[in-house]
């Protein structure tokens, strides 16, 4: 048996959903320009400088859900999928994907965006299991809370040993285990499987890739 995990963000997509969620959002009226595109920016960049306080972000990022009802957010999240995601996924992404899915290997899709934006987007993939920061909900509607550790960086190993136990495997039962990602917040996860590859790296991941003797891999431009 095999295991083969995909970071989401600019690793089988060309850019950034959480990001460009929020900038969809703002675009359609739905979040106040100016506040939200400056705050927006400002956790991308420390998202990229690895210094991004998650829970500070999720604040940030969840309110929208818990502020509209879910079937707007399903109608903008629909127009989301064709306006902007589906063109962000390049041939080769999906090629990668369905590699490993022919071979049998046991897939999920591991994202510390927030699991109403990314699960869509799993499916999109045919990747039949999604561990995201799970956006917490009661009596059907989000809290604008997250529910349980977020899945970023050293929380994704956190989540996906969880998964693995509640399939009743671990990381030691895979002869071989695959992660794919282009950040260097992913450095714990990456560590933790025997086959570790960065996608369109950036360069903290790119230096390391390089030192380490990872495979480095070029999905999208």
């Amino acid at each position: 048996m095999q295991l083969a995990l995909f970071d989401l963000d600019n690793t089988l997509i060309a850019g950034d959903s959480d990001y460009e969620w929020t900038q969809h959002l703002i675009n359609k009226g739905v979040l106040e320009r100016e506040a939200f595109e400056r705050l927006n920016a400002i956790f991308y960049e420390q998202y990229k400088a690895g210094t991004l306080d998650i829970h500070a972000f999720l604040d940030f990022q969840l309110q929208s859900l818990a502020q509209n009802s879910r079937a707007e957010l399903d109608a903008w999240h629909a127009e989301f999928m064709d306006s902007c995601i589906r063109p962000m996924i390049s041939p080769q992404a999906r090629e990668l994907v369905n590699k490993h899915l022919e071979q049998g290997d046991l897939c999920a899709l591991v994202t510390a965006t927030n699991s109403f934006v990314t699960g869509p987007i799993s499916r999109e993939f045919n990747i039949p299991h999604l561990i995201a920061t799970v956006a917490a909900q009661e009596h059907g509607k989000f809290t604008g809370k997250p529910r349980g550790t977020p899945s970023f960086r050293e929380g994704k190993i956190t989540r996906v040993e969880a998964w693995l136990e509640s399939l009743g495997l671990c990381f030691g039962d895979f002869k071989r285990s695959w992660f794919y990602s282009d950040s260097l917040n992913d450095l714990p996860l990456l560590s933790r499987v025997s086959d570790p590859v960065a996608v369109n790296p950036d360069n903290t991941l790119l230096a390391h890739a390089h030192q380490a003797g990872w495979t480095i891999l070029k999905l999208h431009d």
